[in-house]
């Protein structure tokens, strides 16, 4: 344990020329060696883009997701419908968080044992194109109404139910 300078010039004295920066050549220290990191078969940079190719080659050479279903065959089910991404409008992170949300809640299903498999489906309920379509279905049975009204004025109600 070193004690603390007595005075300013002490401490001037004690001062090293070591460079600011702390690079291996600066210092002639290689830091990397002052690490405890184990030593594997993985590469230090992953490569993603070059590897996914790879990956999703070799999970469909040995049919995975088949095997997966298969494993999975009796056990309680769990299917969650995955809609379409952007069916409600443009593109945005909140579709991100979705996706990944709806993933992350069907694999974790998958894993605590039940029968989860990833359904595509079109979960629109509220989307504008459905709120369009009860618009649409409204005026046109409000036309169709009006056109066989009974000749006293009221509303023919049953003649839409008949056809």
């Amino acid at each position: 344990m070193t004690t603390p300078p007595a005075d300013k010039s002490e401490l001037a004295s004690n001062k090293t020329a070591e460079p600011a920066s702390g690079s291996k050549e600066e210092s002639g220290r290689n830091w990397s060696d002052t690490l405890f990191l184990p030593k594997t078969d993985f590469p230090m940079k992953a490569g993603l883009p070059q590897r996914e190719p790879e990956l999703i080659a070799r999970w469909n050479e040995i049919r995975l997701y088949d095997r997966l279903r298969e494993e999975a065959k009796g056990r309680g089910k769990f299917v969650l419908h995955d809609g379409p991404p952007y069916a409600n409008g443009h593109l945005h992170i909140g579709h991100a968080l979705n996706k990944t949300l709806k993933d992350v809640v069907v694999r974790s299903q998958g894993m605590m044992g039940k029968d989860a498999p990833y359904v595509p489906g079109w979960d629109c309920h509220g989307s504008p194109s459905s709120g369009r379509l009860r618009r649409v279905s409204a005026t046109r049975a409000r036309t169709r109404t009006r056109s066989r009204s009974t000749p006293s004025g009221a509303s023919a109600g049953n003649s839409l139910r008949n056809g």
